[in-house]
């Protein structure tokens, strides 16, 4: 009976009646953290982080362990997944002024920048060329802060280079996060029922009001199924579709890969890194293509302020999605003209949508 009072409140939270299948994508994203944790720890069990074994064992998880090969999909596809929900959550949030419930947001942004960090280890765990060579330029640009950055690099390493050392504290590290993550989604959570959700017209004050369940636990529980649908198609017919070809031959130190590139869903900030000419200023953009979501709820004090209720505002709103997209695409073509053009046109749009939307 005490634990039906607890979540009585959880389950019974008053939401406004209004909001449409774009508020699922919160409990989409549980979902996906639930299945990486449940996965990754699975894999974990088999999984050796040494640099003359890595790469073997994950043939090894695929050819021998029972169901490994699914369970790797699974975990590989996830975190395409969880960016694509993470996106859409993000775009949503910005569309109907959700950045209004600071706490909220602010809670949101650190979510992003942890489960990136988190990505981004788990990626070069597999010892494949792209995971070798993605984590020797990524933890390179570190080397681009004056006086400290070639000390923190090589600390970061472990030595002098991308090595044993690395790999065994990248994996360390990608195990612990996601349970930081875990607790800053709680806290995020936390954050939602102390105002209750936002709603499609941007406003925090909403009298219309009804339960969450089962209004919306039905909602909830109709996208699970086709995401989930959705995402065995790709983890069963599709395994591969989002993996770099590179990551299938054994790291080399010796041999560098014609083009590298991280995974898709960090293609655009790459895009904007390389379309700065200074490696400081590219790493400073690359830092603030996330960063800069925070000063909107500080520079947008209209409380009425949902996008789609001001043409001018929404046309913004798409032209920034375009730009989101077209860097993605840029990110994985090569540093020639007018690829080049192109991304700092792009990153030019991409900044000024927040320096624009305020002044509307």
């Amino acid at each position: 009976m005490k634990n039906m009072k607890i979540l009585n409140p959880l389950i019974n939270i008053p939401t406004p009646s209004n909001i449409s299948y774009m508020w699922n994508m919160g409990s989409l994203l549980g979902m996906c953290l639930t299945i990486q944790i449940i996965s990754g720890l699975f894999l974990a069990m088999n999984f050796s982080s040494d640099i003359t074994t890595a790469f073997n064992m994950m043939s090894r998880i695929m050819r021998d362990v029972n169901s490994g090969w699914m369970i790797r999909s699974i975990h590989a596809n996830g975190a395409s997944l969880f960016f694509i929900m993470i996106y859409i959550h993000i775009g949503r949030g910005i569309y109907y002024s959700s950045f209004h419930f600071v706490k909220t947001w602010f809670s949101g942004i650190m979510i992003i920048f942890i489960l990136m960090a988190t990505a981004f280890l788990g990626y070069v765990l597999p010892w494949g060329q792209m995971s070798f060579w993605g984590a020797t330029v990524i933890t390179n640009l570190l080397t681009a802060i004056p006086y400290i950055g070639t000390l923190m690099t090589q600390w970061i390493w472990g030595g002098f280079s991308v090595d044993n050392s690395t790999l065994n504290r990248f994996f360390s590290l990608h195990f612990l996060l996601p349970f930081v993550l875990m607790l800053m989604v709680m806290i995020h959570i936390m954050l939602i029922h102390e105002k209750g959700s936002s709603n499609p017209l941007g406003t925090s004050l909403n009298m219309d009001k009804i339960p969450f369940h089962p209004y919306f636990t039905i909602k909830d529980l109709l996208m699970f199924l086709i995401v989930l649908f959705l995402f065995s198609i790709i983890v069963l017919m599709y395994p591969y579709s989002l993996t770099d070809s590179e990551n299938f031959s054994m790291a080399n130190p010796l041999v560098t890969p014609p083009h590298i590139q991280p995974e898709w869903y960090f293609l655009f900030a790459y895009a904007i890194l390389r379309s700065i000419p200074n490696k400081l200023g590219g790493v400073i953009a690359l830092v603030l293509s996330i960063l800069i979501i925070m000063i909107l709820p500080l520079t947008m004090n209209n409380k009425f302020s949902s996008f789609y209720l001001y043409p001018f505002k929404k046309l913004l709103f798409w032209i920034f999605i375009n730009s989101f997209l077209l860097l993605t695409f840029l990110g994985a073509c090569p540093v020639e003209m007018p690829f080049i053009m192109m991304s700092q046109l792009l990153t030019i749009i991409y900044f000024s949508f927040f320096i624009l939307i305020p002044l509307i």
